[in-house]
């Protein structure tokens, strides 16, 4: 099905419904979608007082919690909290994610930021959400990838990239361990026999906030690189909508994997995107959870 658009989605009503990253882009988005078709939105969001304006521009029953990906003490209060008001949860959508092409960063737990937020984080607030989405009837998670993984390649030996440190390098290879969390993730749920379908999307080059973003450190000549980069991509209502099939189209499999389907997967209508060889590779997928479990202290039931 190559014209899937937002008239699909089903009625949403009586699921809960959580999304990172929702107070813009593509989170703000996929959010807004979900509620006016009925969810319980929960807005996990770094900055509330920016979660709050999005909550009062989506309408709805949304509300806004504080969860900072970046810090592993803010995902588990976040979900310590969630457990207790929310004891089943239909829907995890991992969407927030960072892209910053200044100098390296780390995390609050000293993790390089890309892999400590795009992955890690979210990582760890899954295997801790895992008993809330047990409890739902066909729950689901969502990653969100990158085209950026396809050419990514992890380094086990250096996975906090403090050698020769690369920033879009990192970039690609935090959204490629966040991919192959998915896949692995997909593997271990079936195994289990756990009711929980693991997907996973990518938005192709989609006009966000965080172009811009990732150029600050550049100053005006960053403005005018991010203007021109922006020249290239789809809006962001439609770059939203792979994620928004993978989370709601009836019968999606674990371990689907939606995206754009023309330029190279870059833009266009939605329809199934490949994986990279590495992504689906269970040595790397069981390697590359180890070492999350190991990093995180989390370990999944």
């Amino acid at each position: 099905m190559t014209g899937w658009t937002n008239d699909h989605i089903p009625d949403q009503h009586g699921r809960i419904v959580v999304v990172t990253g929702a107070n813009s882009g593509l989170g703000l988005v996929t959010a807004a979608e979900l509620a006016h078709r009925g969810a319980h939105v929960v807005l996990a969001v770094r900055n509330t007082a920016a979660g709050e304006e999005a909550a009062r521009r989506i309408g709805g029953v949304v509300e806004v919690r504080e969860l900072d990906l970046a810090s592993l003490d803010s995902v588990r209060a976040f979900a310590v909290k969630l457990t207790a008001d929310h004891p089943a949860l239909d829907l995890l959508v991992n969407n927030a994610g960072v892209v910053l092409l200044g100098p390296r960063r780390t995390s609050a737990d000293g993790f390089e930021l890309h892999l400590g937020t795009n992955m890690l984080g979210q990582f760890a607030l899954t295997g801790l959400l895992l008993g809330n989405l047990a409890a739902a009837r066909q729950a689901r998670v969502v990653n969100l990838s990158s085209i950026t993984h396809k050419n990514a390649h992890l380094d086990f030996d250096d996975l906090m990239f403090e050698r020769d440190y690369r920033a879009p390098s990192a970039y690609g290879r935090s959204k490629l361990a966040t991919t192959i969390f998915g896949v692995e993730l997909d593997r271990r749920l079936r195994a289990a026999g756990l009711p929980i379908v693991s997907a996973l999307a990518h938005p192709g080059l989609t006009r966000t906030n965080l172009t811009p973003r990732a150029w600050e450190h550049r100053g005006r000549l960053g403005r005018v690189v991010a203007s021109l980069g922006l020249l290239a991509t789809q809006p962001v209502e439609q770059g939203a909508l792979p994620q928004l099939r993978a989370a709601t189209e009836p019968g999606v499999r674990g371990g689907q994997f939606f995206g754009p389907g023309r330029l190279w997967e870059t833009r266009g209508p939605v329809t199934e995107a490949r994986l990279s060889r590495e992504a689906t590779d269970p040595a790397v997928g069981e390697r590359l959870w180890a070492a999350a479990e190991d990093l995180t202290g989390i370990s999944y039931p």
